[in-house]
């Protein structure tokens, strides 16, 4: 009988789905604003508004967005294509590896629906609240992911609509803006960690960028920091031991 009250009891306090949604909200300039350029960008590609929105759905990735309407306009066959937005969004495996330690305690089914919509603002987030030791729930979790893939879509839309009048979104500034959500969500995070932990993440950070920088010399700057990332990772878990 206590078993159950216990467990009710720790059910109630687990973070709702509506809370993950007012958490993803300040991240929503972001999503919209880089959702409005990828919108642009695919109209002028000559892909139709069911196009755009069809992409957006289906990738559900900036760069990759990008990437994919470049290729279009050059006329890359459907395999280059294919393999490049899977090289790009393969750190997204990195990002779920990393939150699924987290969700054990749910189903199978459960853990693929996190994982599919994970970004790598909603993984931002997410490692904030690791930080902070607060604790996370699969409702949690698919309220953050939900609204960023809602409004993702939507901004997609929007920026295929009203592109033909917003011929150059880096006049308004949108392609800094997903920078500078990532370098808020950083600072946040690094304030609730302990002076030694900080000094060892930063030193990791250090390791990405010089490794970054050698292997850009060897590797297109996608393939470098997968590579980069798995490397320094690898290299921060055997130091952390």
């Amino acid at each position: 009988m206590n078993e159950l009250a216990n467990e009710i009891n720790s059910e109630e306090t687990l973070p709702t789905f509506s809370q993950g949604v007012k958490d993803c909200i300040p991240t929503l300039i972001g999503y919209i604003s880089i959702g409005i350029a990828a919108g642009i960008v695919g109209a002028s590609s000559n892909l139709s508004l069911f196009e755009v929105t069809l992409l957006s759905a289906l990738v559900y990735a900036g760069a990759s967005q990008f990437i994919i309407c470049a290729l279009l306009v050059s006329g890359s066959p459907i395999s280059v294509i294919l393999f490049t937005t899977f090289i790009v969004n393969l750190r997204n495996f990195l990002l779920s590896m990393t939150l699924a330690p987290h969700f054990t305690k749910y189903s199978l089914m459960k853990n693929i629906g996190i994982g599919a919509l994970v970004t790598d603002e909603s993984f931002g987030v997410a490692v904030n609240k690791i930080a902070k030791k607060e604790i996370m729930s699969a409702q949690w979790m698919n309220g953050l992911n939900v609204t960023a893939y809602i409004f993702w879509i939507l901004s997609c839309m929007l920026g295929a609509i009203f592109g033909k009048w917003i011929s150059n979104p880096e006049a308004f500034g949108l392609d800094f803006s997903l920078t500078a959500m990532f370098l808020a969500l950083l600072v946040l995070q690094l304030q609730n960690i302990d002076q030694g932990r900080l000094k060892f993440y930063l030193s990791l950070i250090v390791y990405v960028v010089l490794l970054m920088l050698v292997l850009c010399m060897l590797v297109p700057s996608y393939i470098a920091i997968i590579l980069s990332t798995i490397i320094v990772a690898t290299i921060g878990v055997v130091k952390d031991k």
